[in-house]
This record gives structure tokens, sequence and C-alpha cells, in this order.
């Protein structure tokens, strides 16, 4: 199936004029930036996509979520899957999305309100592999590297590289000196011209730091 322009609904905000997103895809209450991609039944609620970042392949959720610009998220991951009351006497939903079972006219909004208050953050330039879990409240720093289908539940460091049941840290990507410069330059706040002038610079990492970390 092509790829084509959808707006899916009148509360979706459409990005930038170069951002894709497949006409299976799901987007609700959202705000998606330029030059991002969504693909074929993903979902995303109320959640924020920074520009030039892409949910790859199909059928992943982001619920409640900022992800910020650059960020290469692949096929079937789960950001904020969503969580269930354990407090309860059932776990079902039934307590919370009481209209779809006709035993109440209202849902109960507290439950939702409780999730959106567990976001997730995920900064820039990071990398989450195939099927990665990321579990509600986590912050996952700049840079950061989730392996295929880890699960993490705690926050990540920037240019980190986690993976495992649940996630645990592997190695940075780079010695601390250049993970500061790196942080302190924010290249994926450049403007487009500025980007396009630079862009050869982005895939040699001692140059990069050299030229523009003083």
């Amino acid at each position: 199936m092509a790829i084509e322009w959808r707006t899916l609904q009148h509360n979706f905000r459409r990005g930038g004029p170069h951002a894709i997103i497949h006409p299976d895809a799901i987007v609700v209450q959202s705000q998606i930036g330029d030059y991002t991609d969504i693909g074929s039944h993903w979902t995303v609620r109320e959640s924020t996509l920074g520009d030039y970042s892409y949910l790859a392949g199909t059928d992943g959720v982001v619920h409640y979520a900022t992800i910020g610009k650059f960020c290469s998220i692949a096929s079937h991951v789960a950001i904020n899957p969503g969580d269930h009351p354990m407090d309860r006497v059932t776990q079902h939903h039934c307590t919370y999305r009481r209209r779809r079972y006709d035993l109440a006219a209202t849902d109960d909004e507290t439950v939702f309100a409780w999730r959106r208050g567990r976001a997730c953050r995920v900064g820039h330039d990071v990398w989450i592999g195939t099927a990665a879990q990321v579990m509600a409240g986590v912050s996952i720093g700049s840079g950061a590297v989730v392996g295929a289908a880890a699960v993490v539940t705690h926050d990540v460091a920037p240019y980190q590289v986690v993976a495992g049941v649940p996630a645990r840290r592997l190695r940075s990507r780079f010695q601390a000196p250049v993970v500061e410069k790196l942080l302190r330059i924010a290249w994926w706040d450049w403007d487009r011209p500025t980007l396009e002038a630079r862009f050869a610079d982005l895939s040699h990492v001692e140059r990069f730091v050299e030229k523009y970390g003083t």
C-alpha cells in the first residue's frame, strides 16, 4: 500500500509539509514534527514526535510520550503501553471504560489522568530496537540505544546502550568528554540551513566534536 498523507480526525495536528503518515496509522491528539514518518498500524495517542523522528515498520504504540528529534524507533515497539490499576478488585478495564460495558453513563477519568501523569520522555537521536518496551514514567536520554526486545523499567542516561529484561546498561557509546560535548552542541536543534551546511560532519565524531564542541 502506498504511503500518503492522512488527517485522521479533527483533533490530530498535522506535522510539517514533509511528514509522512501511513493510512493505517492512528494518531490521536498528538503533534507530529516535520520530516517525520509513521508506519502502518502504529497508534500514537496524546504524544509529541519531534522533527526527523520515525516510527518504522508496523504495529507499535506510543501513548502519553514526548519523543525528541532524529529518533529511530523500530517495528513493534511499545512506549508507555498502559498500566492497569492493581488496587481494585478487578484489573479489567470495565471499572474505568464503563460506557463500553453499559455499566455507567461516564468513564472513570481518574485512571486516564493517572496514566497521563506517568508520561515517558525520549530525548533526541535515540535508537529503540525492534519489539522493545519502554514502561510508564521512564525517561531515555539523548543519544541512547535500547536493544531489541528490551524491557526498560528505569531511566536511561544519555548515550548509554541498554539491553535485556529488565534492561541493563551495557556500555556508553562514547567516552564521557565526547558525550558532554555532544550534549552541549545539541546539533539536533540546528535550523535547516545549518544542518545542510554541516551535514557531512555528522558521520565523523572526532572531527565533529573538535569543530563544534569548543
